[in-house]
């Protein structure tokens, strides 16, 4: 018998993205399928890093492929394309960044730079290219949390190389002051240096920078908003009520700017005691979840209170590297593509597109 593209196509549009739950066939993802006799051949394309997933996703589809009526061999070639998302009117992207993302909470000590190493972390095991700016001046963690503690180079004299570790690119203000110096600067001062940290590092073709924003909705955080050019932003938050208050103003802030928000993440959701395993919710239940719902947002995932991922942050081997098949670092990986495919799903940038227009007086 032979083996038509249309009873393929009808075979393979019975498996889906396991993350958008919609099949590989009506969202075009499927393209170039090849028949030759019984052998059979095609290419997925995923918009969001998702290597984990891969060797059960090929599963999927093969079998689905086989179970068409004289079908023999099958060769899937799933492959992920990252491109350029749309940020906010009037600001243009960074050379050699695709997307830009923003980590931030209201307020200080809800694990915002723990979860923004290990976010950016997760991406790049899932396969991504990808940068960390440590944006927070007056409190730099990620030196101590990434394990780098080198000064950057500088080739030219003019930009800075980032400097690298566990695959990710990295650009902190501790990486150029000495660790115990405290920096006294004004907000202006504090935001200019972001600024240069930002468009003087020589960013290598990364597909996500991470950017650690520093606690707060001041205007720091406000003039980084406007300016820097955000593909969307994660809000951090424990499920405390006062944690829950400052969150929604990192909320209302974005919003005016008009940077999407991409997800709630939930850190220290319940304590696990390492003796008997009992769970507690000591900063209270599901306060960030009902944030995300009342505010129609995505609940990226909740982390609990462990004093493993302290510890692995403290050490500057993050938990996603520390311990990547653990359950904690699960989450983070879940989070990290749910993140991706948020920035998949919006609209693409196409600034590149339009040919620069100048205008000149004829002598």
């Amino acid at each position: 018998m032979a083996v038509t593209e249309q009873s393929l196509l009808a075979a393979l549009s019975r498996v889906q993205d396991p993350h958008t739950g919609k099949d590989f066939v009506s969202t075009r993802a499927l393209r170039d399928l090849r028949i030759d006799g019984s052998d059979v051949a095609f290419d997925v394309e995923l918009g969001y890093p998702a290597k984990s997933l891969l060797p059960e996703l090929r599963r999927s589809l093969v079998a689905a492929a086989k179970g068409v009526a004289g079908v023999g061999n099958v060769s899937v070639d799933i492959r992920t394309r990252i491109i350029a998302h749309a940020v906010q009117r009037g600001v243009p992207l960074l050379p050699q960044v695709k997307n830009i993302v923003a980590v931030a909470s209201g307020k200080g000590g809800v694990g915002k730079s723990t979860t923004a190493a290990n976010l950016a972390l997760a991406l790049a095991a899932e396969g991504a290219s990808v940068g960390v700016l440590d944006a927070d001046i007056y409190g730099p963690s990620q030196p101590m949390m990434l394990g780098i503690n080198r000064r950057p180079e500088s080739a030219d004299g003019k930009t800075m190389e980032p400097l690298e570790n566990y695959g990710v690119q990295v650009m902190s203000i501790g990486f150029l002051v000495d660790q115990d110096e405290a920096m006294i600067w004004r907000g202006p001062m504090a935001t200019q240096a972001l600024e240069q940290l930002l468009r003087q590092t020589r960013w290598r073709d990364l597909d996500y920078l991470i950017v650690d924003m520093p606690p707060g909705t001041g205007d720091i955080q406000l003039t980084l908003s406007q300016r820097v050019p955000m593909t969307g932003a994660v809000i951090v938050t424990t499920p405390q009520d006062i944690a829950l208050l400052d969150a929604k103003k990192g909320i209302r802030m974005f919003q005016k700017v008009g940077v999407p928000i991409l997800g709630i993440v939930e850190n220290m959701a319940a304590h696990v005691c390492g003796r008997c395993g009992h769970v507690e919710p000591i900063f209270g239940a599901d306060g960030g979840k009902k944030m995300a719902a009342d505010y129609g947002m995505d609940y990226l995932g909740a982390l609990p209170l462990s004093m493993d991922i302290r510890l692995q942050a403290d050490s500057g081997r993050p938990t996603v590297v520390a311990d990547p098949d653990g359950e904690a670092a699960q989450i983070y990986k879940k989070v990290a593509r749910s993140v991706a495919l948020k920035i998949a799903e919006q609209a693409k940038d196409f600034s590149s597109r339009f040919p620069t227009i100048s205008v000149s007086k004829d002598s």
